[in-house]
């Protein structure tokens, strides 16, 4: 049995039915069961139509009919766009997150709005850095110069400095876990790019003017070839990883990182 995991927990999610999604598609029961349990494919104009009825990127649910027709080009990596990072389906950042079995990086600068849409996230990384992953986050200090002009830019009532603090009381709990660290970076490029990188595949979140992450583009690559896309925004990565300092996991003056 082939089962299409990424299509059976899409159903599941969405709180419809194999029966119910093949009514809204125009399709019958028995073909639906053929996705979930035989690894069929269907045309392209059925894959947007699943996609669009449960909330979820086709390339999720189908990725190799998304690797059957990349482009050829330099942006053959890019797997996705979306306007606005909130565009992206949260399934999408779900499948990310499960299906990751080496790294899970989180460069955003505050990294806050994963705790939103991810309530049980620290229960999921725990897990994974047990299993061997190395779970990194990469925040910009509350206390900077650098995070203080964001916050007049920005002007919101929920500041930057409050939002990282409450990254920060999260990481807390995840104290005494191995391969979880996080740093603190002072790069201005990093105030202005959230990069999420999750083995081969990355979110990638450049931020326009006075906006916030969730009103900026996104940008979903999966890496497929050396010194493309995805490895530029990887090496930024790790230049800024690497010139960053152990973040206090709460609100301490202490220099300590996470064990």
């Amino acid at each position: 049995m082939d089962l299409n995991e990424a299509l059976r927990r899409a159903i599941s999610d969405s709180g419809t039915s194999a029966h119910m999604l093949a009514q809204a598609c125009g399709v019958e029961d028995r073909t639906v069961d053929r996705w979930l349990f035989e690894g069929r494919v269907p045309r392209p104009g059925t894959r947007a139509a699943v996609a669009d009825e449960l909330g979820v990127d086709e390339n999720v649910l189908w990725p190799g009919a998304a690797k059957a027709v990349l482009k050829t080009g330099v942006d053959r990596e890019v797997v996705s766009v979306y306007p606005y990072r909130s565009a992206c389906p949260s399934s999408v950042w779900r499948s990310l997150i499960t299906d990751a079995e080496k790294e899970l990086t989180f460069a955003g600068y505050t990294n806050y709005f994963l705790w939103l849409d991810h309530a049980n996230l620290a229960q999921v990384l725990r897990r994974k850095a047990r299993g061997g992953a190395a779970v990194r986050f990469l925040l910009g200090d509350p206390d900077a110069d650098l995070t203080r002009r964001r916050e007049a830019v920005e002007q919101t009532a929920l500041t930057v400095s409050t939002r990282i603090r409450i990254t920060l009381e999260h990481l807390q709990r995840l104290t005494g876990t191995p391969r979880i660290e996080a740093r603190y970076s002072d790069h201005e490029g990093h105030i202005s790019l959230s990069v999420f990188r999750f083995d081969d595949q990355m979110l990638v979140t450049p931020h326009l003017a006075n906006l916030v992450g969730h009103d900026s583009p996104l940008l979903h690559l999966r890496r497929l070839q050396d010194d493309g896309m995805f490895d530029r925004f990887a090496s930024h990565v790790e230049t800024l990883w690497d010139e960053g300092r152990p973040a206090s996991p709460a609100e301490d003056d202490s220099p300590a990182a996470l064990p």
